[in-house]
């Protein structure tokens, strides 16, 4: 038994955790069942082709691509240290996934560096966020085109996000995005690929929250954000994170990719906030970020300064 390969194939099928295999020149080798799960990519897709070839596209939380010069699979098959990083993946629908990934090298008998191993496994937020859905499905606060909370359950949890930061001087931030252009998508691709646009923006946010955290549709083109125990002064730096994510996903179509942005506004609530008096400061900080030129973010706080 320990002598066939196929014996050890199936153990790796069965691990949790996606792992791939690639030589010296990051050609994929093998890809494991867990990393078409977590991907969306099947192994008949990526096994021959090199892991920079427009499959996972690793990026940093600044939005930086990692793949041709900062890849930390390349620098192990050139150092053979063994690192492990936080990164985010290009799924196959689209959206990025937040991933903590281990490389290790192979060496061959001669001790030379031959390939690697990546071993990557998605983070707490993710696995958060499909629980969420789960208990979604059971209520009427399902969106379901985008599988996030519908207005309804926006709304019900905004008011008592309110009345939390009222009470015990809970600190919350609010965030609505507006999808930039979005029209222009749809006239030119078709509702069908619009509606895929939503979802890749959706999973996107979905996945690179705190489990603690609610996202919902608020209609259309425009998503509500809301963020549990953030500070006025880390408001910004969270969605700036969100908006590159979602900047940097893609749908890969034969040979086009459709991208999008997002113009995001925001607030921290105060403790004599309605919600009439809080979507009036979003309202004014999405007009300050639509005027920049979209794919931007703005602030406004209960002093009505608007801050980048």
């Amino acid at each position: 038994m320990f002598n066939d390969p196929d014996w050890y194939k199936s153990i790796l099928d069965d691990l949790a955790e996606g792992l791939y295999v690639t030589d010296d020149k990051r050609q994929i080798l093998y890809w494991n069942r867990a990393a078409e799960k977590l991907t969306g990519f099947d192994a008949a897709r990526v096994i021959g082709s090199y892991c920079y070839d427009n499959i996972l596209m690793h990026i940093d939380e600044q939005g930086t691509s990692l793949c041709h010069t900062l890849c930390p699979l390349a620098k192990t098959i050139l150092d053979g240290e063994i690192r492990t990083d936080r990164v985010f993946l290009h799924h196959a629908d689209g959206h990025r996934v937040p991933v903590v990934v281990r490389i290790n090298p192979i060496y061959n008998e001669q001790r030379e560096i031959v390939g690697a191993t990546e071993m990557f496994s998605n983070d707490s937020t993710a696995l958060s966020a499909l629980e969420r859905i789960n208990e979604l499905e059971k209520t009427a606060y399902l969106d379901p085109l985008t599988e996030v909370g519908n207005r309804r359950y926006a709304e019900t949890t905004l008011v008592k996000c309110l009345a939390e930061s009222s009470q015990n001087h809970t600190s919350y931030g609010v965030l609505f995005l507006d999808v930039d252009l979005f029209k222009p998508v749809n006239d030119t691709y078709g509702h069908l690929i619009g509606d895929r646009v939503l979802r890749m923006v959706a999973k996107t946010l979905q996945h690179n929250l705190y489990a603690e955290d609610f996202v919902g549709r608020w209609g259309g083109d425009e998503f509500l954000v809301i963020l549990h125990n953030v500070e006025a002064d880390k408001l910004t730096s969270v969605a700036d994170k969100l908006r590159i994510l979602v900047a940097t996903s893609q749908l890969m179509l034969g040979e086009v990719n459709v991208k999008t942005t997002v113009s995001i506004d925001g607030t921290s609530v105060s403790d004599d906030d309605s919600v009439d008096t809080l979507l009036t400061r979003i309202d004014q900080a999405l007009y300050a970020a639509k005027s920049a030129g979209r794919d931007q973010t703005r602030m406004v706080f209960s002093d009505r300064k608007i801050k980048g």
